[in-house]
């Protein structure tokens, strides 16, 4: 056999669905949120496999037999460690604003954090390694998020409209300033500087936001998503971060790319995420956890962006990757209706979402069901009906 199947966790935070997760894998739902299936060896939850003599962690794995299991162009890029993390992820209610470093800034982040003595454990600990945090979200369902600065006087012009005094010091600077001064004088202020303001304005926030998301106004999805975050995380000044942001609607198989230092929130909906596999995050409000505004200033890029949105493009029969500069990831999506070989010399993971799929003689995946393919393992043979997406560790970009 040349690929073992993943015995995967769930991971039970308070914005994820209750019924997302069980209806993808046809199970009866067990009450309680489920926000997100891990599929990888981060240390935190690792999945599992089984070759015969019990199961273990498969960073377990990895660790004890590297050139096995990554293959010497990934081990000696990336060391022991499996450099990817792929998830279901299936939201119900806003996550945190938050926003990823560089791998320069995480690499002294982490470094200044020990030298400072602060457990990595520590609810005030930001950086615990020293890898940066580049993500992808690809739909499996109708996903709505909130990506990038919008332009701050788009926003004036949209937050006028709430037709809240409390608002009128940030509108101007968000008219007069330059952008990206206006950006960081807006957020650092709702968080920091003037946070008496931004919790009024917060608490004020969801009973103007009714009144446009429920009538005919153009940007009613709009207004419907900043006050659902704002009805997610009553009173928290992080709301004025999250109406800083581009609203993203995702269509299934759509699929959005997060970098270093773009400030994000998931609002709702069922997608496949990967991501480098690291902890870092700084968040920006909406959560009851440690919020460090000077350290977020130093991260953020202020400029306006718009959405990277990921074009999916061919790369075999019924392939299709979704390109990014991530070196850490690659993740393509394959329509099987007939028989088809494929090879990496890396490690792979192979997830299914519809159908069924038997890998070589060895396990059929249904929807929700994984397999981890080891570098040393060579091609294996796919077939059934089904899709799947696969990520693996993709060649010098």
């Amino acid at each position: 056999m040349t690929a073992d199947l993943l015995t995967t966790p769930i991971r039970h935070y308070t914005w994820g669905s209750a019924t997302a997760l069980a209806e993808l894998t046809g199970r009866r739902p067990t009450g309680v949120p489920e926000a997100e299936l891990w599929m990888g060896a981060h240390p935190g939850a690792p999945a599992r496999i089984d070759r015969g003599h019990g199961s273990e962690g498969l960073d377990t794995v990895i660790t004890r037999d590297p050139q096995h299991e990554l293959g010497g162009r990934v081990a000696g890029r990336f060391g022991p460690r499996l450099p990817f993390l792929l998830k279901l992820l299936a939201a119900d209610h806003a996550l945190s604003v938050q926003v990823h470093p560089t791998t320069a800034q995480a690499a002294a982040g982490y470094d200044g954090e020990q030298a400072a003595g602060i457990p990595l454990d520590a609810p005030h600990r930001i950086y615990r390694d020293r890898h940066h945090k580049p993500e992808l979200i690809c739909a499996l369902s109708d996903f709505e998020a909130l990506c990038g600065f919008r332009d701050p006087r788009v926003t004036a012009a949209l937050w006028e409209r709430l037709a809240l005094p409390v608002l009128d010091p940030w509108i101007r600077q968000l008219r007069t300033a330059p952008a990206d001064q206006a950006l960081r004088t807006v957020l650092t202020g709702a968080l920091a500087e003037d946070r008496t303001r931004g919790e009024q304005a917060a608490a004020e926030l969801p009973s103007a936001l009714a009144d446009l998301a429920s009538g005919a106004d153009p940007d009613a999805a709009v207004w419907a998503a900043y006050r659902g975050a704002a009805l997610d995380h009553p009173g928290d000044p992080g709301i004025l971060a999250a109406m800083l942001l581009n609203h993203v609607r995702l269509g299934p198989g759509q699929a959005l790319y997060l970098d270093a230092g773009v400030p994000h929130a998931y609002l709702h909906g069922l997608g496949v995420e990967i991501m480098a596999n690291s902890d870092n995050v700084l968040r920006c409000g909406l959560t009851p956890k440690h919020v460090d505004t000077a350290g977020l200033a130093a991260v953020v890029d202020f400029r306006p962006t718009a959405p990277h949105h990921v074009p999916a493009v061919p790369v075999g029969p019924e392939e299709l990757e979704f390109l990014t500069p991530a070196e850490e990831f690659s993740l393509s999506r394959i329509e099987l209706g007939a028989p088809l070989r494929i090879a990496d010399d890396g490690p792979q993971i192979l997830l299914c979402v519809r159908g069924t799929a038997r890998v070589d003689d060895g396990p059929a995946l249904g929807p929700g069901r994984s397999a981890y393919l080891p570098a040393a393992g060579g091609p294996v043979r796919l077939d059934g009906d089904a899709t799947l997406f696969r990520a693996k560790v993709p060649r010098a970009r």
